[in-house]
């Protein structure tokens, strides 16, 4: 028995050396496919030559880890050269990265409060279109906070030399915005000056002898949406008075769609002061139809036909004064005449008052309409509506004046041809 187990034995271990030595040489095998040849040669005694692959890269994530306490200095914006003419190094633009805890993150809580904003001369604009339309009409951006490169390289080049970049979480866009959806981009720029605007040159072009006056407006979702449509309708200009919400508040800004850097816009005005925008011979109509004369010349009850409600016919009350001995009451309205929106009233040019859906229009609106020669403009609605909204009024008046224009223009052209 031992001696068979001797056989044996020395019979396997001639086949541990062979099986040892076909493992390394098929781990050798391996190594070399993984290896790229510098030259080949074939049977034939051809030989091909191969150039070296180039050696990776270090990823910068790996760098950054291995070091986080290191701050990297200020990086250039690289761009593509058939995005724009001038590059990102040639312009001299470079980008901050904030970090947790920087104090020029705190910038936007301060900014966000309506006394700081008034008080510096500051607005806030919010979504790469509205920044865009902003830097094309000349507003002067200060601080732009942007959460990915490509919002920024999408934005003139010459627009942004001396303005602070600095690249930020998305976490504090959706912070600081008011939108259910933020874009990753928010601005501060200085609340613009409408002499030193330059609106676009189709805006200009199609511009009418056509102006807008809001008086008491304070909705801002409102305000926003008449601004859209005066330049939609291609108004000159528009005034506010004192009294309406501030044009530059961001919810108007968002409601405006970028309306506020295509038609200029005079914030704040005093009624004494409104003439001074205006042309000499411009005749300044009232979208109200609450007053005694419009009851007395319309209808019994106003509301039946126009866009403003019962309710607001009292505040007129206050300019009546009744005679002690007679009893008679004597008013203090001007005298204007009522008309319906329809009828031709662009015959020179023309200003809309439009008032604000619960204080209506002023005292003030009515005494310059009645100076000028202007009409109160009726928009008849079925009995029993109680109102149209405000920015609807007003479109549809602005569009009305826009189509009556444009009439007159094709008639003039019309003579012309037949001369």
């Amino acid at each position: 028995m031992a001696l068979l187990v001797k056989k044996v034995c020395s019979s396997v271990r001639p086949w541990l050396p062979v099986v040892q030595t076909w493992d390394l040489n098929a781990r050798r095998w391996v190594r070399a496919l993984r290896r790229s040849p510098l030259k080949v040669v074939f049977p034939s005694g051809e030989v091909v030559e191969r150039n070296r692959s180039p050696r990776k890269q270090p990823r910068e994530g790996a760098s950054e880890a291995a070091h986080p306490q290191v701050q990297r200095p200020k990086q250039p914006l690289q761009m593509s050269p058939s995005h724009t003419p001038s590059t990102w190094e040639e312009a001299g633009l470079r980008y901050d990265k904030a970090f947790p805890g920087d104090r020029r993150l705190s910038v936007m809580t301060i900014v966000k409060s309506r006394p700081f904003r008034d008080k510096q001369g500051k607005i806030l604009l919010e979504g790469r279109r509205l920044i865009a339309d902003a830097l094309k009409a000349g507003a002067v951006p200060k601080v732009l906070f942007f959460s990915r490169l490509e919002y920024i390289k999408e934005l003139p080049v010459d627009k942004l030399k001396g303005v602070s970049l600095i690249k930020v979480k998305f976490e504090d866009i959706k912070d600081w915005s008011d939108l259910v959806a933020p874009q990753g981009i928010i601005g501060i720029f200085a609340k613009p000056d409408h002499v030193k605007m330059t609106y676009p040159e189709t805006q200009l072009q199609y511009s009418l002898p056509l102006f807008l006056i809001c008086d008491n407006l304070r909705d801002p979702g409102n305000l926003g949406t008449i601004l859209r449509s005066a330049a939609g309708a291609g108004c000159s200009k528009v005034l506010l008075t004192k009294g309406c919400v501030d044009a530059w508040e961001p919810k108007v800004l968002r409601a405006g769609m970028g309306a506020h850097f295509q038609v200029p816009i005079i914030n704040n005005l005093e009624w004494e002061t409104v003439p001074n925008y205006l042309p000499p011979d411009i005749r300044v109509h009232v979208a109200d139809n609450c007053g005694l004369y419009a009851q007395a010349q319309m209808s019994t009850k106003a509301s039946d036909h126009g866009w403003m409600s019962d309710r607001r016919f009292l505040k007129f009350h206050k300019f009546q004064e009744e005679d002690l001995e007679t009893g008679d009451s004597k008013d203090w309205l001007p005298e204007i005449e009522v008309q319906s929106y329809d009828l031709d009233w662009t015959e020179a040019p023309a200003a809309v008052v439009i008032g604000g859906e619960t204080h209506g229009v002023s005292l003030e609106s009515l005494q310059l309409a009645e100076s000028t020669g202007g009409k109160r403009l009726l928009i008849p609605v079925v009995p029993g509506v109680d109102s149209l909204n405000s920015a609807m009024a007003a479109s549809i008046l602005l569009f009305e004046g826009k189509r009556q224009l444009r009439l007159r223009v094709e008639h003039l052209n019309r003579d012309r041809s037949y001369r």
